[in-house]
């Protein structure tokens, strides 16, 4: 992949793809696939709130296809490999949600002795922009839950350090005085991402899937979890993000769809990916001193307002 070479990207799924894409339920598809073929998964699958593409379950429905999509996730991961669930809220009524985290990680703890399938981290996705409520408050988050198959996984923070918040500060005492404080690599992101916005309005991903996730969200996952050339595997591949993100990374890609019309536009983001002409917002750190500010220091004017009393020097 992105060595020149025309796109290798089919409906059937085989390992000499660089993409695969198929107009079909999650089973079937999944079904298609080895054991033990996937380095990552990374999926959303629907929250049943009554978007066009959701099939109207019951609660007890609702479970059995996590169960189902869980059970084909434990089995195509590679002892080492990761699965990632992106998921907010089930709404049980009316202003009444149920964190899809307490309905997930129950199914996935099931698998913990089998499989060697264990939790490593709830990343907490928090955005700015959502619908607004008015008999609660407004959601402004959803959760990340990433579970590895077994304890020796691949992990990577290299790739996904971000800048530190205060890159100048240093040491004042001790035996690492005048050193850098933090790693001038840049810092790990922690387990609450504030810096990705969510694809609403004019972002400029925005398709006309109503639940969209961004490019940047998965692509942190692609990075830490996997090598290049490695399969990344999205059972609900919506538009495409998934795959497009790893096309970006030179990673292969699977997923399906049910939504025709979606997997058309996920080929077509896919192409322009691996054109480079995909427009893709790109992770921004939420402050980035100047070159001449003094991070380190109290700022002037700042114990004004207070007793001589107060100062701590």
């Amino acid at each position: 992949m992105m060595n020149g070479a025309a796109l290798q990207m089919y409906a059937t799924y085989d390992r000499n793809n660089d993409v695969t894409m198929a107009t079909a339920d999650f089973r079937k598809f999944l079904a298609t696939m080895p054991d033990q073929e996937a380095q990552l998964i990374v999926t959303s699958p629907p929250y049943q709130v009554g978007k066009e593409y959701e099939e109207e379950m019951s609660e007890g429905e609702y479970r059995r296809m996590l169960k189902d999509v869980v059970k084909e996730c434990v089995r195509i991961v590679k002892p080492g490999g990761s699965i990632c669930f992106q998921v907010g809220n089930y709404m049980a009524g009316a202003n009444r949600p149920k964190p899809l985290p307490f309905l997930v990680d129950p199914i996935f703890r099931r698998w913990e002795r089998k499989e060697d399938i264990y939790l490593r981290n709830v990343i907490i996705w928090h955005f700015g922009h959502g619908l607004h409520a008015t008999r609660r408050f407004s959601g402004r988050y959803e959760t990340v839950l990433w579970y590895t198959k077994g304890d020796d996984y691949y992990f990577n923070l290299e790739a996904v350090r971000v800048p530190q918040k205060y890159p100048g500060k240093r040491h004042y005492r001790g035996a690492k005085k005048g050193q850098p404080s933090g790693n001038p690599a840049g810092k790990n992101p922690g387990d609450v991402w504030l810096d990705i916005p969510n694809v609403k309005a004019n972002h400029v991903e925005k398709t006309d899937h109503p639940c969209q996730f961004p490019v940047g969200l998965v692509e942190r996952l692609i990075l830490a979890l996997t090598k290049p050339g490695d399969l990344v595997v999205d059972p609900f591949m919506g538009v495409g993000s998934t795959a497009a993100a790893a096309v970006l990374t030179e990673r292969r890609a699977a997923g399906s769809d049910i939504n025709s019309a979606y997997i058309e536009e996920a080929r077509t983001r896919v192409r322009r990916a691996y054109a480079g002409k995909l427009p893709v917002r790109p992770n921004r750190p939420v402050y980035q001193p100047n070159g001449t500010e003094s991070v380190a220091r109290v700022p002037e004017g700042f114990w004004l307002n207070f007793t001589p009393d107060d100062r701590v020097d």
